[in-house]
């Protein structure tokens, strides 16, 4: 089918319930995520470059989420930003699709990347022995790229077969983003070929990875029970509870929002809307906060780098 589309551009409408009072204060609200969202990676991002105890496989895998979660943000949040505080939604045709691209892309290489850091913590915790053995650099190298390549394929076989179809008058997107279910909705023909596609890629790219995270923690909590010492399960524990955070942060809203619109519970729109936003946008902006609380080993850097910010302030002045 040819692209008959009669649609130059789409208005992303965001919630459509906000009362016009309302919008100052969610654009600065949005604003502060979004600051808050780079300026917390780039501190992350900046320890791991200049500490070398940093540079280690499962800080590569964080690295690769902190990219991912800086990523997404300025892919959505400026157009949300713009709706809001400038009264602006329109996006282009092309430049709605692209954003579609880039939502699922991320989303995609994310889940990805959290099984990969899950796995390299089983292998850690599990063979500890055998780590350096097996996480050599080629084999970080093909998981690091691996997935970045395997999240390209569903997203971009979304856009090949939506982008064609026929959009008619309606060109309103109820969603704070342009992503694959609000553009469909708009198409002037049967959307069942083109959504139970993408829904089975969906589940496919959640549970997949999902799984074999449960399995990899589920290992690694027989393996630490074995631990004779108290402290040495704490520790191990505390090592841990990062990355678990940032899982159940990341994969159980969006699988209770996948299951629930498929099994027939019913919420507004706008509380549709708040839940996606809520776990689009809130790990990106903690997820930083995580690592550098919760990883005694970043605590400890960043505590150094402080520390010498402030030794050196009193100097300069001097």
């Amino acid at each position: 089918m040819g692209n008959i589309s009669f649609v130059k551009d789409f208005v992303i409408v965001g919630f459509p319930g906000l009362q016009p009072h309302y919008y100052g204060l969610v654009s600065a609200l949005l604003i502060f995520v979004y600051v808050c969202t780079l300026v917390g990676n780039a501190v992350f991002f900046a320890l791991f470059v200049m500490t070398k105890s940093l540079q280690k496989p499962v800080y590569y895998f964080i690295i690769n989420l902190v990219v991912c979660d800086v990523l997404f943000s300025t892919t959505t949040l400026p157009k949300i930003i713009s709706r809001y505080w400038f009264q602006d939604g329109t996006i282009s045709f092309l430049g709605c699709f692209v954003q579609m691209f880039f939502v699922h892309y991320l989303g995609s290489v994310c889940s990805l990347v959290l099984a990969v850091i899950a796995i390299d913590r089983y292998v850690a915790i599990c063979y500890p022995l055998q780590y350096h053995s097996i996480m050599t650099n080629r084999n970080v190298a093909v998981l690091f790229f691996g997935s970045w390549f395997l999240g390209l394929l569903g997203p971009l076989a979304m856009v090949i077969r939506t982008y064609p179809l026929p959009y008619c008058t309606e060109n309103t997107i109820i969603h704070c983003y342009c992503d694959h279910f609000s553009i469909t909705t708009l198409a002037c023909t049967d959307r069942t070929l083109y959504r139970v596609p993408a829904l089975i890629y969906a589940f496919a790219i959640l549970l997949g990875p999902f799984a074999l995270i449960i399995f990899s923690y589920c290992s690694i909590f027989a393996a630490v029970m074995r631990i004779s010492g108290t402290q040495g399960r704490m520790k191990t524990f505390s090592t841990c509870s990062p990355q678990l955070i940032i899982i159940v942060l990341f994969f159980l809203p969006r699988l209770f929002n996948y299951l629930s619109g498929n099994i027939g519970i019913q919420f507004s729109t706008d509380l549709r809307l708040v839940i996606i936003m809520m776990y689009s946008l809130l790990p990106p902006m903690i997820n930083p906060l995580i690592y550098c609380l919760r990883t005694e080993e970043v605590k400890k850097v960043f505590r150094r780098h402080f520390q010498k910010k402030q030794i050196s302030i009193p100097l300069r002045l001097l």
